[in-house]
């Protein structure tokens, strides 16, 4: 029996739909996924198998131009993750570029395009993401136009699961032969410590909203395993002020509550144990300039 087995990367603009397309692909929630943009902060390994070929699909942080430095790193590792790769899906907001054709993703995703002709020897896809509701005949001056230098077009909700699998297909197609890298009932390759961070972020993103969109990090502090099977999770949630302090934490700490409640569900159906979670709240301004985080979180420390 042959094998296979390779790596995909997923680029694409900020919020574009990378983080809802590898968990489609992949079959379960291994990314975070909010509205904000910039919500993915390092490359996030979902393992898919198709027939006998196993696919590990990278998630990469949204590329943009970069202002902070956490934003030069996690531009860094998407390209990073492309580099590493064997096939390229680069994702496209079908629905915001038809709309608002001179938008920032609109730039932003004409830059990638400029990245891509440096990565030589590539096989890349270009995916035409939320085309939900949209008539065809919209998206085909998106195809025309951008569908240069790419093998494959594909019209995809990764929302709904439309053409999802025609994606997945594509890529299975491309990946060479070799033994799989990871146990069959393995879906992601990320340490748990920092995966309960991420879920733990995300709900502060989905809760918070736009009162602290950008200026908060999530670090487990401590892992230790119960006698009973369970688990006790202690983490800290940074932030860059005193008043955004105050906005975690809530009205008599209402806030900071329901977030460990949501935090501690999900943590729970995905670890299959009982999750004793415990969240604090510290102001620390330098926190995106920490190396220490950046090594926690996978990414290379750039310099100013």
């Amino acid at each position: 029996m042959t094998t296979r087995c390779g790596f995909c990367a997923i680029l694409g603009a900020p919020n574009a739909g990378k983080s809802t397309l590898t968990n489609a692909l992949v079959g379960t929630k291994v990314a975070i996924v909010t509205p904000k943009v910039q919500t993915t902060r390092m490359a996030v390994r979902g393992v898919a198998i198709k027939g006998e070929t196993q696919i590990v699909f990278v998630d990469t942080p949204g590329i943009f131009k970069p202002r902070r430095r956490l934003d030069r790193a996690m531009v860094g590792a998407a390209w990073a993750g492309a580099e590493d790769s064997e096939a390229i899906l680069l994702v496209v907001d079908a629905a915001d570029l038809v709309v608002s054709p001179q938008s920032l993703a609109a730039r932003d995703t004409d830059a990638i395009l400029e990245g891509l002709k440096n990565l030589k020897g590539k096989t890349s896809a270009l995916v035409l993401n939320k085309i939900d509701g949209m008539k065809r005949t919209d998206l085909l001056p998106l195809v025309e136009k951008y569908r240069g230098g790419f093998e494959d077009v594909f019209l995809v909700s990764a929302l709904t699961g439309e053409g999802v699998g025609d994606v997945a297909g594509w890529v299975a197609a491309r990946m060479p032969e070799g033994p799989w890298l990871y146990p069959e009932d393995q879906a992601a390759d990320i340490p748990s410590r920092l995966l309960a961070a991420e879920v733990t972020r995300e709900k502060i993103y989905l809760r918070l909203h736009d009162e602290l969109p950008y200026a908060s990090a999530v670090e487990t502090e401590k892992w230790e395993e119960r006698q009973d099977g369970s688990v006790r999770i202690d983490q800290v949630i940074y932030v860059q002020r005193e008043g955004q302090k105050a906005i975690a934490l809530g009205k008599g700490g209402a806030t900071i509550k329901k977030i460990g409640e949501l935090a501690r569900a999900e943590m729970e159906d995905i670890f299959q144990r009982r999750v004793h979670l415990f969240l604090f709240v510290k102001v620390r301004e330098d926190w995106a300039d920490n190396r220490e985080h950046y090594r926690e979180i996978g990414l290379d420390f750039p310099k100013e």
